[in-house]
């Protein structure tokens, strides 16, 4: 076994173990390796299990690698597992969450001017189900705090980084569509459909 076999093989077991997204610089500290050179070997690891067609996939996402399933035997993994009922995300928390993607680092005053209603219940929510984080104070009066996406809304949505997010002309336009049917696994297509300025319904 060549030197970079055994370093995907000690990868592999690495996301096997830890679950969560790996950051591949915690991997490149434990090998003393570059953090590209751990890239390279997770995007190498990547195309054996999607040239051996497995089940298994390693999914990216900025810079962090997570152990998931082929997408293409999800229909036989529903028939399987027994439907759990999720509390899916409101209009409300859609339009603050494609806000904050598309805005971010952005202060709780401007996600309320773009929504027109204030959204402090709705934020508190993003927080506690890990989409949204804190990430530093304004330079503005008062020095209000900055909200931005996390790592784990890379994951719930399935963008590999910000990135991937599609291109929008202004987020003042950006309205959340009534004729979907929301879940905690929208597609990039489906965050950023459209957002009303002029939305006055409750915040849950």
């Amino acid at each position: 076994m060549s030197a970079n076999q055994k370093i995907k093989s000690a990868l592999e077991s690495l996301l096997f173990v830890w679950g969560d997204p790996l950051e591949a610089k915690v991997c490149a500290e434990l090998f003393n390796l570059s953090v590209q050179e751990i890239v390279d070997c997770f995007r190498d690891l990547m195309g054996d299990y999607e040239e051996r067609g497995s089940g298994i996939r390693i999914r990216e996402m900025d810079h962090r690698f997570q152990l998931c399933t082929n997408p293409e035997n999800d229909d036989y993994i529903q028939r399987l597992c027994t439907p759990v009922k999720e509390k899916r995300l409101t209009q409300a928390a859609l339009e603050v969450l494609a806000i904050i993607a598309y805005r971010q680092p952005v202060t709780k005053g401007e996600i309320d001017s773009i929504r027109g209603v204030r959204s402090d219940r709705v934020l508190e929510g993003l927080m506690r189900r890990e989409l949204v984080a804190e990430c530093g104070r304004s330079t503005a009066i008062g020095r209000p705090i900055l909200y931005g996406t996390t790592s784990g809304f890379l994951a719930q949505f399935g963008f590999e980084s910000l990135g991937d997010l599609p291109q929008i002309e202004d987020i003042g336009t950006l309205v959340l569509s009534d004729s979907y049917e929301f879940s905690d696994e929208l597609t990039a297509q489906q965050i950023s459909i459209s957002l009303e300025e002029d939305r006055k319904e409750e915040d849950e």
